[in-house]
């Protein structure tokens, strides 16, 4: 049986929707971001403990197909800024076209009806959270860090991040409020 869950976007949030399923002794066949599959069919009542416990800990079943894909999109990209790895050429079309295998034209369509934000907007906020972070970090230059996301220059990560925060980097890192954003609060 599979089951889609929203809001896990990293192997922490794994561990605990496992931990979750392992505590109401259910066997699960594989667990990945987004996806749980059960080597059973669960009864219904158990699957609304399951349900209850899930929301309780800030994630939720995912019930219609819009949502499961957008949910699928959300965890690719979440997963692609996490690893530190896009070059400047990287085209999130082709990226998400070849992950999901859907036309980009229907994905960028579902995302923005179910969102109210476009994919590449979504795309471009998660980019300056990890920028954010990076910068509380201090383990990186600006120079590298607009490497390790795919930006042409340090000019365009500048600027665009002074268009999403209304900060510099270098402002930003001086504030003492440094509001950042949760991965699943787009």
């Amino acid at each position: 049986m599979k089951i889609f869950i929203k809001n896990m976007v990293c192997n922490r949030c794994i561990s605990a929707v496992e931990k979750i399923f392992s505590e109401a002794d259910v066997n699960l066949h594989s667990i990945t971001l987004g996806e749980v599959e059960t080597e059973t069919d669960i009864p219904a009542e158990k699957m609304l403990a399951l349900e209850k416990k899930l929301l309780e800990t800030g994630f939720e079943r995912i019930m219609d197909s819009a949502h499961q894909l957008v949910d699928k999109i959300k965890n690719r990209i979440i997963l692609k800024i996490s690893e530190l790895d896009i070059d400047e050429d990287f085209l999130l079309s082709d990226f998400l076209s070849s992950k999901i295998h859907k036309d980009y034209s229907s994905l960028s369509k579902t995302f923005s009806q179910n969102e109210n934000i476009t994919l590449e907007q979504f795309f471009i906020l998660h980019k300056i959270e990890k920028v954010k972070e990076l910068l509380l970090y201090n383990e990186f230059t600006l120079t590298e860090i607009a490497g390790k996301l795919g930006y042409k220059s340090v000019q365009h990560l500048s600027s665009q991040f002074r268009n999403i925060t209304g900060f510099t980097p270098t402002e930003f890192k001086k504030l003492k409020d440094h509001q950042r954003k949760t991965l699943d609060s787009f």
